[in-house]
């Protein structure tokens, strides 16, 4: 690493007064200003280096900046990244594909037909909009949004056991955990009508409301509303229907939006220790600052998989913490989201309903989950690939970190307490496995700033799903990792933030926190227009 990124804070404030007084600009935007002895800055304030020897250094400007192998890659793992480069945007066909059969297995239901199209330049997807003669779109294969979907419990899981499938979402009859909007020619039985629609159709519609500032600057929010209609287990059915017959559309399934997130650095989060996240669970707010970060605990594939007796593991992606490594939540997704079986999960995700079953008699097709060697439809080797590669992507580096604004920015982020959930730093470990398997090299022993506690937080009801998912509850969501934030729509021009994608800036982001970081909303409104500027000049720093 460059040495003069390693130095503190004041020796690089200092070194550039000297370049200035040498003939350098006088902009206070580009050179830094004298630093008041009196301010404190956070430590992190000139980090640059995000993700420690994997960061990159040449993103700033690039569309594809999230899409750099970690730079600390031995020859031989650069070329298996290079593998699940490809893989990751091969785009699936319906089976049979007799020419290139190892491409074949897609759906029947699905939402899209390959990774890069939720993770749009392994960033962020891009949120649906509304044409301006518009009320409502229907979600086609443009969207990287889905719906989680489950039976709501009859009362909060506290504890996962055995016996209550570990916390686990209940699944909704006939049609599983994540609804499917699209599908192959002939995935349901009344195809005819709704050629290529998956188990239902999907509507998505805007509300709005305005949030206004102290200092008179309205800002107008918009929040995501979904309708789902036309189940396959009741064409044409909504739930203004006189009779309500369909499982989807019963009273007691709940509903959660999810949006494509970005992949990089996912190693790095993964490497984490355990004890060090745990250190930060606060469940009761002990120390009383209205911030009681949980740990989620749940089902981990790759333990039940190995025979582990209590397959349960600290959960640390997914909105919600529900996945507990890259592993499983890449293998989920390949299986869950383009109905790609694999070695970790072999199922269909629709097997044993009556629409998987009456896709298989009446087409014919042989699309079970195996290949025509009776395994599953991606190879060992191809999952193996897609991981390492999501295990490996660079997280970019800061960018700007000498500008005043910058600066004040960091000092202001420290002051409104934003830090308390989305803590500063890491040191990832220096031994062990990661998804099971033996952890590369080039991500142990790092110092990394991903501004994530990874843990559970109420972020009120504005952003509530209302939706379970083990320990989690409906207003909870995972502490999103910041690095790399101020490049997501220079990646994807159109990409959201949030979980559903609803907020279009940062500064829309902010003021949609509520539940414990209501406080420090509140305050970040207080702030001047100049204030909050620099609030925001530090997030995209990042």
């Amino acid at each position: 690493m460059n040495k003069l990124l390693r130095q503190p804070y004041w020796f690089v404030a200092l070194l550039g007064l000297s370049l200035s007084a040498c003939g350098g600009s006088g902009d206070d935007e580009t050179s830094p200003a004298p630093i008041d002895p009196v301010v404190t800055y956070p430590s992190y304030t000139s980090i640059v280096a995000l993700g420690g020897d994997t960061t990159t250094f040449d993103a700033s400007n690039s569309g594809h900046g999230f899409s750099t192998p970690s730079l600390n890659l031995t020859a031989d793992e650069l070329a298996l990244h290079l593998r699940g480069d490809t893989n990751f945007e091969v785009s699936f066909t319906t089976a049979p594909n007799d020419q290139h059969p190892e491409l074949d297995g897609l759906g029947p239901v699905f939402n899209n037909a390959d990774c890069n199209s939720c993770h749009q330049r392994d960033g962020r997807n891009s949120t649906p909009f509304l044409a301006a003669d518009e009320t409502r779109v229907k979600l086609g294969s443009a969207a990287g949004i889905f719906l989680r979907i489950s039976k709501a419990p009859a009362e909060p899981c506290t504890v996962g056991t055995a016996d209550n499938n570990y916390c686990a979402p209940i699944k909704v009859p006939d049609f599983g955990d994540q609804l499917f909007h699209r599908g192959v020619l002939k995935a349901r039985p009344d195809w005819q009508d709704n050629a290529f629609v998956g188990q239902a159709d999907v509507y998505l519609s805007y509300e709005r409301h305005d949030e206004v500032y102290a200092d008179g600057r309205t800002i107008s929010l918009k929040k995501p509303i979904f309708a789902v209609e036309n189940p396959y287990d009741a064409p044409g059915e909504t739930l203004q229907s006189a009779n309500v017959t369909s499982n989807l559309l019963q009273d007691d399934v709940l509903m959660g939006w999810r949006n494509g997130m970005p992949v990089f650095g996912l190693g790095l989060l993964e490497a984490i220790p355990e004890a060090s996240i745990l250190a930060n669970v606060d469940a009761d707010d002990s120390n009383k600052d209205d911030i009681s970060g949980r740990a989620n605990w749940v089902f981990d594939a790759i333990k039940a998989q190995n025979g582990d007796s209590t397959p349960v593991s600290l959960g640390r992606f997914g909105w919600k913490a529900n996945t507990p490594s890259v592993r499983v939540q890449s293998l989920g997704a390949l299986r869950g989201d383009i109905g790609i079986t694999n070695p970790l999960f072999p199922d269909e995700s629709i097997v044993g309903t009556s629409l998987h079953d009456s896709y298989l008699t009446r087409t014919g097709f042989v699309d079970t989950g195996e290949d025509v060697n009776g395994a599953p439809e991606a190879s060992a080797e191809f999952s193996d690939s897609v991981v390492f590669y999501a295990e490996t992507l660079a997280v970019p580096a800061r960018r700007n970190v000498d500008k005043t604004a910058v600066r004040e920015g960091a000092r202001l982020f420290e002051q409104l307490n934003c830090s308390s959930c989305h803590t500063p730093s890491f040191v990832t470990k220096t031994s062990g496995d990661i998804g099971g398997l033996p952890m590369s090299e080039s991500l142990k022993g790092q110092t990394i700033y991903p501004f994530s506690d990874m843990l559970l937080h109420d972020m009120g009801e504005g952003l509530a799903d209302g939706r379970p998912d083990f320990l989690a509850d409906g207003n909870e969501w995972r502490t999103r990792p910041l690095w790399g934030i101020g490049l997501t729509q220079t990646v994807n021009p159109q990409a959201g933030f949030l979980h559903d994608g609803r907020a279009a800036t940062l500064e829309e982001a902010i003021l949609w926190h509520d539940g414990e970081s209501k406080t420090s909303k509140q305050d970040f409104m207080a702030l001047t227009q100049a204030e909050r500027d620099q609030v925001i000049a530090f997030l995209q720093s990042l």
